[in-house]
């Protein structure tokens, strides 16, 4: 025992010197809580685009920046010889301050984006300009600016101008690729808004999402503001699938002429009779002159996943539904036409019932999940006839309020549907999933292989769409896309990309309405772009 004794005194006293000689050990949960945290954090997105299309705009006034619907209100058309050739440039800057004073409790946002076409203007003051011969021009555009309170693990909340997405995840921590592919893609609401946005976790397996946006304000000494309420709650089924419910309410009082409201603050108003209507390819309220309205809009709608980005199994799926409701109440007026009777309307109550549905499909052959086949499609209901029988039976999305409002961009596709990596140029031949309120119906197929793991992959795509209702001397065949695309990856978060894609297009755009008041079919429209990608911590 003495022995023992002894040995286990002399050991522990070789042991406090050695200990004294050495650093002390860190466990990993301390390591975080004791390391230098930084008080100013910045994460860059840099985007230089190259393209060569035979698309452009016929009007001057979009050849720098153009939004919208293929052969819509932004002029633009395809040229049967000859092409645009552009270089766009873009760098998107995202910054955050938390002061160790506050321990993470509280934290400002900050995110700017600065864009322009090389050779495009100089010495001058402006959005999306700056890349002339002597540069110097005046050009960042804020996106973001609100404070982020996280006064536990359960909550978050945002208050000031922050990012309106139709997802329940909080968006600053949430990856573009979880955005694109769950809740409802950004295809009903994606863009920027003013506002309070509530973020709770009771549980692990809980979320739920309060928000209330002022979307716009026009004169604040009367009621014609308009508003939107945002509610979502999803559960974890288990460590792959999720489910969630949700629910919007937009009061729109913009028009409204008891309130003498302005219409908002673009000069081609807002909402359901704006003209920015024919530019984004969003249903346009065919009311009479001087017609102005107020609207009480909802949206309720489901959406779940399964392993949507394929990162714990071969199989994933997602999807959504909504149903789009509401009344709008106008105030009555006439149409004056030089081509036709005058036609009184009186005051009147138009009822809005449509729906919008998507299924992804997704499965991973090889190694990584970038070995994967994707199959993706869409129904959205369509409307026939306007609101001449005081009904619309297709639905509404960001894109009646603001030019865009929704960013659906996550299919693969480059013509028929719109790609995400653009910086003055964003047209497809639908920008909306309403497709100018004659509704949808398309399936996309896409693969993709990495012949070099994580370096090297190749990715090819095709899609089909039709239109449940045809336009006017047009038929229901949208047109068929087939694309081609190589992905290099010389460094982490370094992108190079390569893009070929032409889409043939149907007889819908036999149709003036839909190719632009041209006579005959328009020409097929083709593109290749090359884009360098860097993401910067």
């Amino acid at each position: 025992m003495r022995r023992m004794l002894s040995f286990l005194l002399i050991t522990g006293w070789v042991a406090s010197l050695i200990a004294q000689s050495l650093p002390l050990p860190v466990f990993h949960e301390y390591r975080n809580t004791i390391r230098d945290k930084k008080e100013l954090t910045f994460i860059g997105y840099y985007l230089v685009r190259h393209e060569m299309i035979n698309v452009a705009p016929k009007n001057e006034f979009f050849k720098g920046q153009v939004v919208g619907r293929l052969f819509g209100g932004n002029s633009t058309f395809t040229m049967g010889s000859g092409n645009s050739n552009f270089t766009e440039q873009r760098i998107l800057g995202m910054m955050s301050y938390s002061p160790r004073l506050f321990d993470g409790w509280l934290r400002m946002r900050m995110s700017f984006e600065i864009d322009w076409t090389w050779g495009d203007a100089n010495y001058g003051a402006g959005g999306n300009f700056g890349g002339g011969f002597g540069a110097d021009f005046v050009n960042m555009q804020t996106q973001n600016l609100f404070v982020e309170f996280h006064p536990n693990k359960q909550w978050y909340v945002n208050a000031g101008l922050l990012r309106l997405y139709d997802n329940n995840n909080v968006p600053m921590y949430t990856g573009t690729d979880v955005l694109l592919n769950t809740g409802y893609r950004l295809a009903l609401w994606g863009s920027d808004a003013t506002g309070v946005e509530f973020h709770y976790a009771p549980t692990t397996y809980r979320r739920l999402k309060w928000g209330a946006y002022q979307l716009y304000e026009n004169n604040v000494n009367q009621n014609d503001d308009v508003i939107l309420y945002e509610l979502d709650m999803v559960q974890d089924l288990s460590i792959k699938t999720t489910a969630g419910m949700s629910a919007y309410y937009l009061v729109d009082d913009g028009s409204s002429q008891q309130s003498s409201g302005e219409g908002g603050v673009s000069i081609y108003n807002q909402g359901l009779n704006s003209g920015l209507a024919g530019y984004n390819g969003v249903f346009k309220m065919n009311l009479a002159d001087q017609e102005t309205y107020r609207g009480r809009i909802g949206w309720l709608g489901t959406h779940f996943d399964h392993d949507p980005l394929l990162e714990q199994g071969r199989f994933g799926y997602s999807g959504f539904a909504w149903y789009n409701f509401g009344t709008i109440s106008t105030s009555g007026a006439a149409t004056d036409s030089s081509t036709s009777p005058i036609t009184v309307h009186s005051p009147r109550d138009i009822s809005i019932g449509g729906f919008a549905s998507n299924l992804r499909l997704a499965y991973k052959y090889g190694k990584n999940p970038n070995d994967n086949v994707t199959l993706d499609g869409f129904f959205v209901s369509g409307d026939d006839n306007n609101v001449d029988d005081n009904k619309y039976s297709g639905v509404l999305t960001g894109n009646n309020w603001t030019s865009p409002g929704a960013v659906f961009f996550g299919t693969g596709l480059d013509l028929l549907l719109p790609h995400g990596d653009v910086v003055n140029r964003y047209y497809a031949a639908t920008i909306d999933l309403q497709n100018m309120g004659l509704g949808l119906i398309a399936g996309i197929g896409k693969i993709s292989y990495d012949l070099i793991p994580h370096k090297l992959r190749l990715q090819s795509a095709v899609g089909y769409a039709i239109s449940p209702v045809a336009p006017q001397n047009g038929g229901h065949n949208m047109g068929f896309e087939k694309n081609i695309a190589i992905f290099y990856t010389p460094r982490v978060f370094l992108n190079l990309e390569f893009h070929l894609a032409h889409l043939s297009l149907g007889d819908f755009y036999d149709s003036p309405v839909t190719n632009g008041g041209i006579t005959g079919r328009p020409t097929n429209p083709w593109t290749g772009i090359v884009l360098l990608k860097w993401i910067m911590f």
